[in-house]
């Protein structure tokens, strides 16, 4: 029973991760500009898919997402520091590339990797506690990598920054509908207001594209970076895999929390590296490459550490 759960939720996922790694290897697809694709998941479907969740949810189903706000909220930031001063410590990085790797390395790939499988192993009620994890990395890790970037590239071109750089990090955080359109949907199903029908309807047709379309970018993405496999990137991805969730252990059995949320929130912070810190590299021009080889690394020793999480977390017959 627990293998078949297993691979039920790993096999479908990789497959359609290691069919975009294939497409953009052979060059069927471009893996050198993904933007139209990833606007498709990060500013349409995605959102839809996590807005109707959310807002289709009842009152008290949002309300017990709170232990895992904060569970999951903890995790990623202690990882985040920790990476952080790792980099800066030993390896003398700069700020901004610090902080891109602390990113990928402690916010882990919840569009690509997270919603299938917490669908699968949770059922369809699975999409809210992800909508939960997302909003918080959201306003939580991304701000802040966003605002040393920023201040780091301003020093660098000798440029002044930002007079208010947290609030204009936050603002553009915010402005982004993978935040925006979860946190909405979490208000509606706290003030009880229903959403209609039809829009439900809309909004879970273009939203059933997310999961397939993430995963398939995940692998597209990934088919661009070169594996170079050093003592940081070994690092990196037993920081992600193994270290996260075991942090995620210690404070849910610390504080005595409920076994489910312990499931959710351990199967959240067990997922691999997510890719957001290579849209970073590429955008601000930042070592790429390292942050390429962690995702690659991580996402596939996290075959084993997954299904070692889901193995212990499913119900024993």
């Amino acid at each position: 029973m627990t293998s078949n759960v297993i691979l039920m939720a790993l096999v479908p996922v990789f497959f359609v991760l290691l069919l975009g790694f294939v497409a953009g290897k052979a060059r069927i697809v471009d893996n050198g500009h993904v933007e139209g694709l990833n606007a498709l998941v990060m500013d349409f479907a995605l959102p839809a898919s996590l807005f109707a969740a959310t807002a289709s949810a009842p009152r008290d189903r949002i309300a017990e997402q709170a232990p895992v706000f904060l569970v999951f909220g903890v995790t990623i930031l202690v990882i985040y520091v920790g990476w952080y001063w790792f980099e800066r410590t030993f390896f003398a990085v700069t700020r901004s590339d610090a902080s891109v790797q602390a990113l990928t390395v402690g916010f882990p790939n919840l569009a690509g990797v997270g919603l299938p499988i917490l669908s699968t192993v949770l059922g369809p009620t699975g999409v809210v506690p992800v909508a939960v994890a997302l909003a918080t990395g959201s306003i939580l890790v991304s701000p802040l990598t966003l605002v040393i970037v920023e201040m780091s590239t301003a020093k660098t071109r000798g440029a002044d920054a930002p007079s208010q750089p947290v609030l204009t990090a936050v603002r553009r955080a915010l402005a982004k509908p993978v935040v925006w359109a979860p946190a909405l949907g979490i208000a509606l199903s706290l003030f009880d207001l229903n959403l209609d029908a039809l829009v439900h309807a809309c909004l879970t047709l273009i939203g059933n594209a997310a999961a397939g379309v993430a995963l398939f970018l995940t692998g597209l993405v990934l088919s661009a970076q070169s594996l170079r496999l050093d003592l940081r990137v070994i690092v990196a991805t037993g920081a992600a895999d193994v270290m996260r969730p075991l942090v995620a252990v210690a404070i849910v059995y610390g504080f005595h929390l409920t076994p489910d949320v312990a499931k959710t929130a351990i199967l959240l912070a067990a997922l691999p590296s997510g890719f957001f810190g290579i849209l970073f590299a590429v955008n601000y021009r930042l070592d790429s490459a390292t942050i390429g080889s962690m995702v690659i690394a991580s996402t596939g020793f996290s075959v084993v550490t997954l299904a070692v999480a889901i193995a212990m977390l499913s119900p024993q017959p």
